[in-house]
């Protein structure tokens, strides 16, 4: 294309041209780094100043108006401006003055300080220089006491309970409109202003469509709504799309947002985060179906509480685990970044639910809002036991039941016959096997131990199959331990045998659960202790051996006997067979009266290799080996009762277990049970997905460190340090939301007796949701402020993650609470509420600007008419695809960072290290903090990214394709096709007659270059022009 012609046509066609903006100053880090900079200052920073700079800044002097024995005082400067830009050491006053660089050098008198001290103060000033306390004491005056909340704290607006506000009366409406617009035209009244005119609807349904699906509207809708005459035309317009898939995802992405949401751990190594991704579908799912914002709430912050057995409620709590966290770290670091991680916890909890910044009081009281650290410690505590974990989930568990219906419907048909031969026939087969002394076995040489209890450390739930082994079932964890509880009155124990067993529910039928079937027993413990109480004792293992070893080294048997992580037992290549281990016990067991015997097999010695069908027993044989019967131990007994006498009677129940051992040698029912067998092997089996939780009772994900990374017990910090604990901290909410301390009881959960969770994340969820006791009034003015945000181009509060004594108070506060009530008594349906604000007047404004309008409300923040909105990073590469007819509409599952996909934007995996280039260029948010608006910047890149872009230049041609430039159809036919798909409009006269002449111009060209597809090539450059229209990406 020639550069010129298409560079003045995009000024002609108004393409932007932009500037740009600057940066913030804060780091989203910048929490994390303030308790860095305060353990540099407690061990460099002090001495150095108090050596080198307090006698004359501060101390005996304070030369050059500087005093820098207070924080404060740093900050401030002196006659010579201010000494440090937080956050940027080199290009701070301080920093330039000490390696002199500038003058005066400093210090005054003395030597230059050495290299290693001026590293020490560039990383105390590059993480926010803070003060653990004054260099020297001095006179202070009394600070504001924030550790008891007064009533005169809670007279803050964003405390107080709803105000029941009624819409008032307006001249101007004279009855019509909305209660939303009696609220905005009663305050325009008095600034003698009144509403624009309601926008066309072209206008209109475009606006909408990008609103609620962040698509524009098709042709066919927006004719459809041009030619509706019905009065209810544009809320029958705003039901439908409310009711689109679309609705979520475009939403969806707002919430993301608020959630900082990504798919990695971020930090240097910045690991994928691979199974992240259904939180995302989560939002997305949640939002289509209206969950009720309360549930929406309480499941993110507890979903495994509230609901554990909704595969959607364990997706919800990805929203605590969206957060940065450092995988590889030393062992001294471990506690400090597990305080890092609840506290990105809390604070996003903080700013998404309630609209408050309580990180801010991690380090002291908060500076401005009534929340003292002591509270802030209460609150984090409730996540002292909440790890992140990828566990196994059913997705679709209605798919599974319905198929294990037709399942067990087909396997009652061929039990039938069995049931009834073992009612008729077998009982005297039974007896006249049992009367005509036919040989019964000798006593077993190995007898099962009767299991009362498996339990898994990783969450795995087991199966007892009729032959005594366990079926290990639900979450295979990367490591696991199983321990196995049972009985025995057999003294003399010499021998444990160790079965791993197959099952057609593992891969290549296993017998381990690992993706090849292999396994990876790293140890084996057994312990045993009276079952009326008293010593346990652990037995000391020897001798093992096994049918089969990967090797005789590091993957033998003997590897299970040490207490070496990286050794033990494996299978491979011999996969799909049965295996067995004997470990003889150094002394014989030997005891009086039941016993209790413990057997506890670890698996660590790689990902997931656990036994998915274990079978243990025990032997008093002095040459253990592999042969030999097996039977429970009620069999055995019941053998050795009629080896003892061969007039011995069995009792009624002791004959049932006998018939019920001996059936499977009788051969028409074994053939009969082993018909259903082979059916049984087909069974349908739940499709287990790994999903990211941040729960608790899972096995956590674990850092690259050596140690404990989880501790029990969160304690108040002094500075937030670590090192300086105070005592431990116990669950609790923000006292400034609570009328009375004693409330708290209200919301505490028990939970029941073998639940893996605490209930504290319930507690917290369930107060801060409670509308009438706790916080839940304060959550209905953030979630509606974020949504007029949204439709309106800014928020009634301006500054939506904080609601607090910083943050700008609302333009309208009757109208928000009225909205916060109405969502409320609507059932916290935020659907509704979207009708609501988008079927006023005020949302149906046009954007029309009068010279008067612009002085009355520069700032529009009396919403005297409508502030054209640019569309988001998403929505202008989604429109894109939609538009050129590539569009992939397949929704949910793992995203990708393939540019070239066709997927809608929200499906782009989150990578913090690799975020996509097209979506920032549009001003996508990196995803370290809580983002609750977007910066809109203009910069040039955009225009640039437009023009040249491969990804754009084929979704050109792609439209071109779809408009399809034929003899069929005249070119301005085609041009005008062209600015219905993209614009919803046709072309004016000049627009069309400019097009024409462009096309005409580039189809010359190629011909002149001997090219083929001149008007094709030609139409694809004028389509690309289209595409990158302001009118494309500003919405009116």
């Amino acid at each position: 294309m020639n550069l010129k012609r298409f560079l003045n046509l995009l000024l002609m066609l108004g393409l932007i041209i932009p500037q740009a903006l600057s940066a913030p100053l804060i780091p989203p880090d910048h929490g994390e780094r303030l308790v860095r900079g305060l353990e540099i200052f407690q061990k460099d920073i002090r001495p150095l100043l108090v050596e080198h700079c307090v006698k004359c800044h501060g101390g005996e002097k304070t030369k050059g108006g500087f005093d820098l024995t207070t924080r404060e005082g740093l900050l401030k400067g002196g006659d010579g401006g201010a000494a440090v830009q937080l956050y940027d050491a080199k290009v701070s006053k301080l920093y330039q003055l000490i390696t002199h660089t500038e003058e005066p050098a400093m210090p005054a008198k003395g030597k230059k300080l050495s290299s290693q001290a001026i590293a020490q103060v560039t990383a105390w000033i590059n993480n926010g220089a803070p003060y653990d306390k004054p260099l020297i004491e001095k006179k202070t005056t009394t600070k504001k006491d924030r550790s008891t909340i007064t009533d005169t704290d809670r007279q803050w607006w964003s405390f107080k309970p709803l105000h029941p506000s009624v819409p008032p009366a307006t001249k101007a409406l004279r009855g019509r409109g909305t209660p939303i617009d009696r609220f905005i035209v009663a305050q325009l009244e008095k600034k003698n202003l009144s509403l624009n005119p309601v926008a066309d609807r072209r206008t209109l349904i475009r606006r909408a469509s990008f609103d609620l699906r962040g698509l524009p509207p098709t042709p066919d809708e927006v004719n459809a709504f041009l030619s509706d005459t019905n009065a209810d035309a544009w809320s029958t317009v705003v039901t439908q799309f409310l009711g689109s898939p679309n609705y979520g995802e475009r939403w969806a992405r707002h919430w993301l947002d608020v959630a900082r949401f990504a798919e990695s751990s971020g930090f240097e190594h910045d690991y994928d985060r691979p199974n992240a991704y259904h939180f995302r579908d989560f939002v997305i799912k949640a939002l289509n179906s209206d969950m009720p914002f309360d549930q929406f709430v309480q499941w993110q912050l507890a979903g495994d509480e509230f609901a554990p057995e909704n595969p959607l409620a364990l997706m919800a709590t990805g929203f605590l685990g969206a957060g940065v966290f450092p995988t590889q770290i030393t062992a001294n670091e471990v506690e400090r970044v597990r305080y890092d991680a609840m506290d990105d916890m809390l604070a996003t909890t903080g700013t998404a639910m309630l609209g408050l910044t309580v990180g801010c009081a991690r380090c002291h009281d908060h500076k401005f809002d009534p929340i003292p650290a002591s509270d802030y410690y209460r609150m984090l505590s409730t996540f002292t036991t909440t790890v992140r974990s990828d566990i196994e989930l059913d997705l679709r568990p209605d798919a599974f039941a319905t198929a294990k219906v037709a399942f067990e419907r087909e396997r009652a048909a061929l039990e039938k016959p069995l049931r009834a031969y073992e009612e008729s026939e077998l009982p005297a087969k039974f007896d006249l096997w049992l009367k005509s002394g036919a040989p019964l076995p000798m006593k077993p040489v190995w007898e099962f131990l009767d299991m009362k209890q498996v339990l898994s450390k990783a969450g795995a739930t087991f199966k007892k199959l009729e032959d005594e082994s366990f079926l290990a079932e639900g979450t295979n964890g990367d490591s696991d331990v199983y321990t196995f509880k049972g009985t025995t009155r057999t003294s003399g124990l010499r021998a444990l045998r160790l079965e791993a067993l197959t099952h057609t529910n593992m891969v290549k039928n296993g017998p381990g659960r690992a993706d090849n079937g292999n396994i990876g027993l790293t140890r084996v413990r057994v312990f045993t202790s009276p079952l009326a109480g008293g010593k346990t004792n652990e037995i000391k293992l020897t001798k093992a051996r096994a049918t089969f070893e990967q090797n005789t080294t590091t993957l033998s048997i003997n590897g299970a006997l040490d207490e070496n992580p990286k050794t033990g037992w494996a299978i491979d290549p011999k996969f799909g067979t049965n295996h067995t281990a004997i470990f003889e016990f150094e002394e014989p067991i030997q005891f009086e009266g039941e016993h209790q015997i413990s057997v506890q097999l670890e698996f660590n010695l790689n990902t997931r290799h656990n036994i998915g069908r274990p079978r243990l027993a025990v032997t008093t044989s002095k040459a253990a080996s592999f042969e030999g019967d097996l039977l429970p131990h009620t069999i055995a007994n019941l053998i050795t009762k009629l080896h003892s006498s061969k007039k011995a009677l069995l009792g009624s129940e002791e004959k049932e277990l006998l018939q019920n051992w001996w059936k499977y040698t009788e051969p028409h029912w074994k053939a009969l049970h082993d018909k259903i067998e082979v059916y049984s092997k087909n069974a349908p089996r739940p499709q287990l997905t790994k999903v990211l939780v941040c729960a608790e009772g899972f096995p956590p994900l674990r850092m690259h460190t050596q140690g404990a990374d989880f501790f029990p017990e969160t304690y108040f910090l002094n500075r937030g340090s670590t090192e300086a604990k105070k005592g431990v901290a116990t669950a609790g909410f923000l006292q400034v939301l609570l009328k009375d301390s004693n409330e708290e009881k209200r919301w505490s959960f028990q939970p029941p007796v073998g639940a893996k969770y605490s209930g504290r994340r319930r507690a917290l969820a369930q107060w801060m949701s409670d509308s009438d006791h706790g916080a839940g009034h304060l959550m209905a003015r953030v979630i509606v402020n974020r949504l007029w945000q949204h439709h309106f181009g800014q928020g009634l509060v301006t500054t939506p993650n904080d609601f607090g004594v910083q943050g700008v108070k609302p333009t309208h506060p009757e109208l928000l609470d009225w909205l916060a009530s109405e969502l409320i008594r609507g059932g916290w349906r935020l659907k509704p509420l979207h009708q609501l604000m988008m079927t006023s007047e005020v949302y149906q404004q046009s954007t029309r600007l009068t010279p008067a309008r612009l002085k009355a409300d520069p700032m529009n923040s009396m919403l005297s008419r409508r502030t054209p909105q640019r569309l988001e990073a998403e929505s202008i590469r989604d429109s894109l695809l939609f538009v050129s007819g590539v569009m992939d509409t397949n929704m949910f599952g793992p995203g990708t960072l393939d540019e070239s996909s066709r997927r809608r934007s929200i499906y782009f995996t989150v990578k913090r290290s690799s975020l996509v280039p097209a979506m920032q260029s549009f001003d996508a948010p990196e995803p370290l903090v809580s983002q609750g608006t977007r910066p809109t910047t203009t910069v040039a890149p955009q225009a640039l990214l437009l023009m040249n872009s491969d990804q754009v230049r084929s979704w050109a041609h792609a439209f071109t394709q779809r408009i399809a430039p034929t003899h069929t159809a005249t070119l301005s036919e085609n041009v005008a096709a062209a600015y219905r798909l993209a614009l919803n409009r046709l072309p004016a006269k000049q627009e069309l007659k400019n097009s024409l002449l462009f096309i005409e111009s580039q189809r010359a060209r190629y011909s002149a270059e001997q090219q083929t597809n001149t008007l094709g090539m030609a139409f694809t450059d004028f389509a690309q022009i289209v595409l990158s229209l302001n009118e494309f990406i500003y919405v009116d």
